[in-house]
């Protein structure tokens, strides 16, 4: 949520009015729908990476306002803690070596970043979770000091009027609790952005759905938080809870939590704009002084603010973003599912397969969607997220058998949704170069059965296994990642265990 907001109460008015806002703005969204005023295809695609600052002994430094004085550029923002920066990469249109190009400004963009925070003896780790953050690190006192933070804390504590439970079993079993949501800044992820039509928009939208879990599946890279071995993407269920406005009784109840993946597949855009406000109570109800249905009236193209704030506090995976470029507005589909890292390269290669098979599926003449059930995507995302690159997911029969079966994610990837990416990346115009250099990446971590999560966890256990201590092996990972991440070769090619030490004479 980028809104420049000021830290404030407010009061039942404010809410009321708000409210009333809110409806006002999705009529606007209706009317501009109605009236075809958006823009037309331009195969635009967006990028934004959320970074770690560490030291050089791998510990997490409470630097972002230093380290940003320094880089002083537009492309790099504060996140939500002061041990987190975001870059942002100004939109490329999908076609030729689109992902070339992406990938030299990514590199160039982060070893400068990387340049900056080496003045205040900091570095750049691109990395889904820390794996040397403690509790002490993730306390309110080191949220990044601007006031949209601050404010967007107070509310969801307010909301929810408790301390936030943790309570994430995987390899191991981690329980704490938290009075804020700062543990919600351990997670550092990727976000791909798509521009589509209306018409477009819920095909797309259904087909990032549904291969989410196989984005996991050979992507995740978040397998450690506070000490403690979870899942091999652990953001998903970090995020729910530390940002969960529930107490136990509304969540036994059923109401929704504000990081959801959703309940069921959709048939346009303003439906999604829609649930929002239906099932979502305001968290920063700030009005703005533009009246949507006057601007529409006189023919212009109003900002939808208050939409567009109450959707930047719902934590879709992916989630509907409603903008203005040059006086037009737009719609796109912004894919919160990857975590950072582990290089540029794992990087190119996830957006390239998100890119490619996103729009195979939205173009199938059996849509998967029609054919698998929500419940099933759903439960493969969680699946994924658990076990990441051995995750089994269920998936629709090929042929005529019908029906679905279950199947193991790297089998999926590599016989199945490879192909659709190449077929999607043709359609786009891709260079054939640029596609198979980049989906290359992808079939190599099927064949190889590995991933950012899997390099750690494992490296981690040989670093345990010659006698260090767990603090001094996260420790240890962690330094040897970020060498590893400078190399700039691609995970699949990474040497598992720390490097021997060097005898000395």
């Amino acid at each position: 949520m980028g809104e420049k907001v000021v830290a404030g109460r407010f009061d039942l008015s404010d809410r009321q009015h708000y409210r009333e806002k809110l409806r006002q703005c999705l009529t606007g969204l209706e009317q501009l729908l109605a009236q075809q005023r958006f823009d037309r295809p331009k195969n635009l695609m967006g990028l934004e990476i959320e970074l770690n600052l560490v030291g050089a002994d791998g510990q997490p430094k409470m630097l972002n306002a230093q380290v940003l004085e320094r880089i002083a550029s537009q492309d790099f923002q504060t996140e939500l803690a002061m041990f987190n920066l975001e870059v942002n990469i100004a939109p490329h249109r999908l076609g030729g070596r689109v992902f070339d190009r992406l990938a030299e400004e990514l590199r160039t963009s982060l070893a400068y970043a990387d340049r900056k925070a080496g003045e205040v003896d900091a570095s750049i780790a691109m990395i889904g979770i820390l794996p040397t953050l403690d509790r002490d690190d993730l306390v309110s006192s080191n949220l990044s000091e601007a006031d949209r933070y601050t404010l967007l804390n107070d509310q969801i504590v307010a909301a929810r009027g408790e301390d936030f439970s943790l309570d994430i079993e995987g390899v191991e079993h981690l329980t704490c609790t938290s009075r804020s949501i700062a543990p919600e800044a351990a997670c550092t992820s990727v976000q791909l952005h798509l521009q589509v039509t209306p018409a477009r928009f819920s095909d797309v939208w259904n087909a990032a759905q549904a291969v989410a879990a196989a984005q996991i599946a050979v992507g995740a890279n978040s397998p450690f938080l506070f000490g403690h071995e979870l899942w091999r993407e652990s953001r998903p269920p970090l995020f729910q809870q530390s940002t969960d406005t529930r107490p136990p009784e509304l969540q036994a109840q059923g109401v929704r939590p504000r990081t959801w993946f959703g309940e069921r597949w959709i048939t346009s855009a303003h439906e999604l704009f829609e649930e929002n406000l239906r099932y979502f109570p305001a968290l920063l109800p700030i009005c703005d002084p533009e009246d949507p249905l006057a601007v529409l009236a006189a023919g212009g193209v109003p900002r939808l603010a208050e939409l567009v704030l109450h959707n930047g506090t719902i934590y879709r995976w992916n989630r509907p973003v409603f903008g203005i470029a040059d006086g037009v507005p737009h719609l796109r589909v912004e894919n919160r599912v990857l975590p950072a890292g582990p290089t540029v390269t794992d990087v190119v290669a996830n957006a390239a397969f998100y890119y490619g098979v996103v729009r195979a599926l939205a173009e199938d003449a059996r849509p998967v969607w029609t054919r698998l059930p929500f419940e099933a995507a759903a439960a493969n995302f969680d699946a994924a997220c658990r076990y990441g690159i051995d995750a089994r997911l269920e998936w629709p029969r090929r042929g005529r058998l019908g029906g679905t079966a279950e199947v193991d994610a790297v089998s999926l990837v590599r016989d199945e949704l490879l192909p659709l990416a190449e077929a999607g990346l043709d359609a786009w115009g891709v260079e054939t170069a640029d596609r198979d250099l980049y989906l290359g990446v992808i079939e190599e971590r099927c064949r190889r059965r590995t991933n950012g999560a899997a390099w750690q966890a494992a490296t981690f256990h040989r670093a345990l296994e010659t006698g260090m201590t767990r603090d001094a092996a996260l420790a240890a990972t962690t330094r040897r990642y970020r060498e590893l991440t400078n190399l700039g070769d691609p995970v699949h090619t990474w040497p598992v265990g720390l490097p021997e030490p060097v005898p000395l004479g």
